[in-house]
């Protein structure tokens, strides 16, 4: 990476899973660049890794396509901001992480002005809405890929792309130390222990919570000594956990939950039970056998289910390119089903070792130095000179 004096990088990121990424990349150039300068919207850990945040990154945490079209006014108003922030003061490169729907068209704008774009994890367009691959190529000077399936597709759509794994497969051990996280939770490794992992947006908690807490009442009635866990971003989110346990009248659940300590909580699982998204990457590199469950506003899912076009929603699954894990979406997310699919992991732990084996594959293929590999990405499309 050569130097550079007053290098200024503009960044994006739209939720939690984004602002980690965001963060381990900024750290990764600052090995190199000390002095870089970084601003955009982001959260904590952007923050924290020296970004000037301009907005948080909750203004832009919404998922579903009904529930953005509540927040359009207010996104399109942050959009609109940033852009001409970044206009007026242009950024060395700017990087969109993730959130598609908001950084796509910002992308597009900042480089019809010159600017270099980056987006970093790329968007689902193999999965669905596939015409957004035009978008892409338009918008964005390079595509840093996370999963290794996904460049062949965007080659084949001359969109240029680079794989670099993913951050969180440098950062989890192969073998998981199950004794060591009960130990640092303070729970016993000898019982049967289930995480309960319901997502961390408002409207996530919302949907999944009620089906979650059932399906551990399920569960406990059927296992004496069971205990569960779970990890949850903020107090707000502990409140609502705690309110749904008392709603459902389950006073003697025996569930712990914890702040922060997602590692924690699913290296110290049998088995865990959570909502689609990047927990389930986290899961499988813990090696967690798990059950994926989604709710979604009704017309989101019914639209959803006219564009895409895989036959899985799970980051194990889609890795796979087969069923590893199941899934249960909308009116499937009930106690007694979730509950005899967490049963089933419990009954069979001859299939439990199949799939540690599997998971273990999956994360070699992710663990390849991602950050360092993104940050090497970046200062090359900065010192690239343009003919």
């Amino acid at each position: 990476m050569g130097l550079s004096a007053d290098l200024r990088i503009g960044i994006v990121a739209g939720e939690p899973s984004g602002d980690f990424l965001a963060a381990e990349l900024i750290k990764a150039i600052r090995k190199n660049q000390p002095a870089v300068k970084v601003e955009g919207i982001g959260g904590k850990k952007l923050r924290e890794a020296g970004c000037n945040i301009l907005f948080p990154l909750e203004k832009l945490a919404v998922m579903g396509l009904v529930e953005v079209l509540g927040n359009i006014r207010e996104l399109i108003t942050i959009r609109r901001t940033i852009a001409k922030h970044f206009i007026r003061n242009p950024p060395d490169v700017f990087i969109g992480v993730d959130a598609p729907d908001f950084n796509l068209t910002l992308e597009r704008n900042l480089r019809k002005r010159g600017i270099k774009t980056i987006h970093y994890v790329s968007p689902t367009v193999w999965a669905w809405r596939t015409y957004r691959v035009q978008k892409i190529r338009q918008a964005v000077d390079l595509v840093l890929s996370v999963f290794p399936f996904e460049p062949n597709f965007f080659k084949q759509h001359a969109v240029p792309i680079k794989y670099v794994g993913h951050p969180l497969a440098d950062q989890i051990d192969l073998k998981p130390d199950k004794e060591g996280a009960c130990r640092r939770l303070g729970i016993s490794p000898d019982r049967l222990t289930v995480a309960i992992l319901p997502g961390s947006r408002r409207a996530e908690l919302d949907r999944l919570l009620p089906p979650f807490i059932e399906t551990a009442a399920w569960l406990q009635a059927r296992h004496d000594g069971i205990q569960f866990v779970s990890s949850v971003l903020d107090d707000l989110a502990e409140r609502q956990v705690i309110a749904q346990v008392k709603q459902c009248n389950l006073s003697n659940l025996h569930l712990k939950i914890f702040k922060n300590r997602m590692a924690d909580v699913l290296a110290s699982a049998n088995v865990a039970l959570l909502a689609s998204g990047t927990v389930t990457l986290e899961a499988l590199l813990h090696k967690v056998p798990m059950v994926v469950a989604y709710k979604m506003n009704s017309l989101t899912f019914w639209l959803m289910r006219k564009l895409v076009k895989v036959n899985f929603s799970s980051l194990p699954n889609l890795l796979a390119g087969g069923k590893l894990v199941p899934e249960f979406f909308q009116s499937d997310c009930r106690a007694d089903i979730l509950g005899q699919g967490i049963q089933s992991w419990i009954d069979n732990p001859a299939s439990i070792t199949l799939l540690s084996e599997k998971f273990t594959e999956l994360h070699e293929s992710l663990r390849v130095n991602a950050s360092e590999n993104a940050a090497e990405a970046v200062m090359t499309v900065i010192n690239r000179t343009e003919p």
